[in-house]
């Protein structure tokens, strides 16, 4: 089965990717790429879809942009061309901070490991990650 490759937006820092890569899975960050950074949402999602352009063909972007994103990947649906998908975050449930960013990598960890993750939907949203002590969500 083939794992989803992540590419996170650029209001998400490196550092998140560089854990997850850490960890075993395949994720890149668009603010540790200048190229990628001047580019517009459109262009980025365009090379994210399969048979985009090398190496974010493919690639599922992680975004809190919804309103930008969500009528792109609409527009892509309704062409029938292939098309990226995205898992949606939220910075109310996922706060973005340098001092913990463990529960969004926790989320994510969580996210690509479940046996699903490379059948979910084109347009996904990132929930807690489970706590395996109790089996019950964390609330960040």
């Amino acid at each position: 089965m083939t794992r989803p490759r992540l590419l996170l937006d650029e209001m998400h820092a490196p550092a998140l990717a560089v854990e997850l890569v850490r960890r075993g899975h395949d994720v890149l960050a668009v603010a540790a790429e200048p190229e990628w950074r001047a580019l517009s949402d459109d262009e980025l999602f365009h090379r994210c879809a399969p048979g985009g352009a090398a190496p974010l063909a493919g690639r599922r972007v992680v975004t809190e942009n919804v309103k930008d994103y969500r009528p792109l990947l609409l527009r892509a649906e309704e062409s029938g061309l292939p098309t990226a998908g995205t898992l949606f975050t939220s910075s109310r449930r996922f706060p973005r901070s340098r001092r913990n960013p463990a529960p969004l990598i926790e989320a994510l960890h969580a996210w690509l490991t479940r046996p699903d993750a490379a059948r979910r939907p084109l347009e996904d949203w990132l929930d807690e990650a489970p706590n395996h002590a109790t089996g019950r969500l964390r609330r960040s």
